[in-house]
């Protein structure tokens, strides 16, 4: 068999994703597999035109693309293009509803491996309780309304926290650089007080770190201490990031979700080897750290 090619199209170029890329060449390599990664700026446009165009190429097609995409679409018209052209197909870190449809026609494989955003959630929410379990108001900043991973995660997340724990929600791109800027303008905003909340809950570490920036920058001295006072909680935990914010007190809690590439390309390589297809689906695990039973409650106003 001739070298594998495998293209890998990510959103952004925020840690998580960096790290996804990283996990992915370090796959390739230890396979013998080229990898190119394409990142798409978080504009859904430039993700589908990088995709059609390495499906379009004349030489060179990739034999595999792995694809996290932007929206929860899931870019459909390429992967039929894709699959047609007998390139093999990887959904990273999202649902969408035309991959039965595809592995039915056989022609390439064709799969999800995603972190299990759901539970992602749950995991959320268990923690809100751990911290709050008398009770209070989350500030809780989500990811774009065009997310399927942001809309999974709150669904987790509201079916384990209770009636007595109330949301407030905002939203941000999946960059710590927006969620700063989201939160400065919110923070501007008379009627928004930290004595209103117990909590901020965050979708990613990285939009808790441009949150915590705004906290430290707000002009109202009182309302600073009392926001920065506040847990504070994110998702991802990668040991650069999120767990060494929690170890350094800047996080009080993150959801543990390891990346999905290293997988998607060796569960690829086998399936052309092999012709024999993995599941439609395979879940990463996801853990709270530190622990549910190390988190120390905290008194509600």
């Amino acid at each position: 068999m001739e070298k594998l090619h495998f293209a890998v199209a990510l959103p952004s170029q925020n840690e998580y994703q960096r790290m996804q890329a990283a996990n992915a060449v370090e796959a390739g390599n230890q396979l013998g597999i080229e990898v190119s990664v394409f990142y798409a700026d978080s504009d859904a446009i430039q993700q589908s035109q990088q995709v059609l165009d390495l499906i379009q190429r004349s030489k060179n097609k990739p034999d595999g693309i792995l694809l996290e995409p932007l929206t929860a679409v899931g870019l459909e018209r390429a992967a039929q293009a894709a699959h047609d052209a007998g390139i093999g197909w990887v959904v990273l870190n999202a649902d969408v509803d035309y991959v039965p449809r595809l592995r039915q026609a056989g022609k390439a494989p064709i799969f999800v491996v995603t972190r299990d955003h759901i539970e992602i959630g749950r995991v959320q929410g268990r923690q809100f309780v751990a911290l709050l379990p008398g009770g209070g108001s989350v500030l809780y900043i989500q990811g774009p309304a065009n997310s399927s991973a942001a809309a999974q995660r709150t669904t987790g997340m509201e079916s384990t926290k209770p009636a007595s724990i109330h949301i407030k929600t905002l939203r941000s791109q999946w960059n710590e650089a927006d969620a700063y800027k989201t939160i400065s303008a919110w923070l501007r905003l008379p009627t928004n007080r930290a004595a209103d909340f117990n909590l901020v809950g965050c979708q990613y570490d990285g939009i808790a770190m441009g949150a915590r920036r705004a906290f430290e920058e707000h002009e109202n001295h009182e309302e600073r201490i009392r926001w920065l006072a506040l847990p504070l909680s994110g998702v991802d935990g990668l040991p650069t990031q999120g767990k060494a914010w929690v170890k350094q007190g800047l996080l009080t809690a993150t959801v543990e979700a390891p990346t999905t590439t290293q997988l998607g390309v060796r569960l690829l390589e086998q399936a052309i080897r092999t012709g024999k297809s993995p599941a439609e689906r395979t879940l990463i695990d996801v853990h709270s750290y530190p622990g549910l039973d190390e988190l120390t409650p905290r008194a509600t106003r």
